[in-house]
């Protein structure tokens, strides 16, 4: 474990304009779980972090599609989120949102603070307005066929079909998402945050001092950094956010990727409101950032360059653990296309199958490369792993036990050396798990677990306990005392991963949650503990 004395933990802040999918899930919140729940039971000072991104452009389009007001949006969809990540069994230790009094006044101040230590440039520039509307349009307001791939309906920041980055400049036919109509270029006023001034520092600090990083977010962050990085603007012509709180700003508003960051510190804020500073300005506090890849640039360039901006002494991330993205039955999966499994949806259909999604999303995780979700692997992963491995042990070591000792932890009487060679195998696989976890490699540590149960099932089909109390009941009190140790430490070794299923595993084993201190010890469950039914 690291020398660090507390972690906090955050989570990319999904967006209130629709609920969350299993793109999200795999991609960001399983992941950041798991973590978290494992460094609660090593005992660590953890602080989770997450809420609702209430602005930005998706969510004013979404209500004028419905013909209401965007705090009416976020309202449904904030409430919808909360709700299905609280009975996925994703804990956080605050979820709040972005259109929060605090959030409002934490973001106008560090606004305030740069603009008034003159950290940002102010420049005029053409940009498109839409004469019909009367407005301005941000980059998710224009449309047109992408140069890239020729592909409509593409938008002024990206096309969704190649998936390339674009600006509103490059799409050909381009016309306005409200009105239908051909857009013209007017003159604006806005502030920018000079990246480029903060270049070398960042290929210093990212490039030369975390080469740790996973292959995928270093990599994204040295093309960046070497491509030469530009100002970048931090305010928008809109009415639906965080008002610019400067002269020269009305009509304006915060852009979103420097509002949202700032809504960790915000939600921290809240949480901590005295108490809040040593989880942000102490050296002594680890910072980790759960991302989906296309929020690497501003977790690791835009955002840390904020933070050096505004100095007084804020930590920067240790990590951005970034996943790549999950697709569904072989296609990309589009809110706006309505092709998802959403988690809400979900946990109305299988109310009570949380962990089979968990499950199934961590051993897929798109981790280095995009992944694929389907409902068969979703059906085999469930029938042949966690039934026929995890489920059929458990199931045969606790049912044997009630049929020969009447559900006592039977006395270790005739012990031999397959018992003792078996329970040797934990430790390395506890080592091997703990190291996984520790570097944000969650598939594999899963697999370790998996080997967990493996290791028991094969232990006994040799062992045979069913045959051996024929003519030997101390020889099967051995195998059923070996066979409940192998339990015990599933239900530690599966707990961060599995929280519901190790909840019924420690009610069946009849003991509370399990210290990941006790994991690969001899005897968790002493002779003569009584067994649930």
């Amino acid at each position: 474990m690291s020398d660090f004395k507390r972690t906090l933990v955050t989570c990319a802040l999904p967006y209130a304009n629709g609920p969350v999918h299993i793109g999200h899930l795999a991609g960001v919140y399983v992941p950041a779980d798991i973590y978290v729940r494992y460094l609660r039971m090593r005992g660590n000072d953890v602080l989770f972090v997450c809420g609702s991104d209430e602005h930005g452009v998706p969510i004013t389009i979404k209500a004028k599609k419905l013909g209401c007001t965007p705090q009416d949006v976020v309202d449904k969809y904030h409430g919808i989120i909360k709700q299905a990540f609280s009975d996925f069994g994703i804990k956080f230790d605050i979820y709040s949102r972005t259109s929060s009094a605090t959030h409002r006044e934490t973001a106008s101040e560090f606004f305030k603070k740069l603009h008034d230590d003159g950290k940002f440039i102010e420049k005029e520039s053409e940009q498109y307005y839409d004469e019909e509307a009367g407005s301005f349009l941000a980059d998710r307001y224009i449309v047109g066929t992408c140069p890239k791939c020729g592909a409509e309906g593409a938008y002024g920041d990206q096309c969704e079909k190649c998936g390339s980055t674009l600006s509103p400049d490059e799409l050909i036919n381009p016309h306005s998402a409200i009105s239908g109509s051909q857009p013209v270029k007017r003159a604006t006023k806005h502030w920018y945050l000079p990246l480029d001034q903060y270049e070398s520092w960042l290929s210093e600090w990212i490039l030369d001092g975390h080469k740790e990083w996973k292959v995928n977010v270093y990599g994204q962050c040295k093309s960046w950094i070497d491509g030469g990085l530009q100002p970048r603007a931090v305010s928008r012509d809109l009415d639906w956010g965080v008002p610019v709180p400067v002269e020269g700003g009305e009509g304006k508003v915060l852009y979103v990727w420097f509002d949202a960051p700032i809504g960790y510190i915000s939600n921290t804020k809240e949480l901590l409101p005295n108490d809040w500073e040593k989880w942000w300005k102490s050296e002594d506090t680890k910072l980790v950032h759960f991302i989906g890849k296309d929020n690497i640039v501003f977790h690791c360039i835009v955002f840390p360059a904020m933070l050096k901006a505004y100095g007084d002494g804020y930590i920067l991330p240790e990590n951005v653990p970034a996943n790549e993205f999950l697709n569904l039955e072989g296609d990309k999966i589009s809110t706006s296309k309505n092709w998802a499994v959403w988690l809400h949806e979900y946990l109305q259909e299988f109310p009570s199958q949380q962990d089979i999604l968990r499950y199934v999303l961590c051993a897929n995780a798109p981790e280095t490369k995009d992944n694929d979700f389907t409902w068969k692997d979703f059906q085999t992963r469930n029938n042949s792993e966690l039934v026929a491995i995890f489920g059929n042990f458990v199931n045969r070591a606790v049912v044997l036990t009630h049929k020969y000792f009447g559900g006592v932890v039977p006395q270790n009487l005739k012990p031999e050396d397959v018992d003792s060679e078996t329970l040797a195998q934990i430790p390395q696989i506890k080592k091997d798990l703990e190291y996984y976890i520790e570097n944000y490699k969650f598939r594999e540590a899963l697999k370790e677990a998996m080997n967990l149960a493996r290791l028991g099932n094969k232990y006994l089909t040799d062992t045979e306990p069913w045959k051996v109390a024929k003519s030997d009941m101390d020889r099967t009190a051995s195998i059923l005392y070996t066979s409940l140790q192998i339990c015990a430490n599933l239900a530690i070794a599966f707990a961060p991963f599995l929280p519901f299923s190790t909840e019924k595993l420690n009610r069946i084993l009849n003991v509370e949650q399990l210290p990941w201190d006790l994991f690969a010890t001899e005897d968790i469950l002493k002779s003569g503990h009584s067994l649930n039914p």
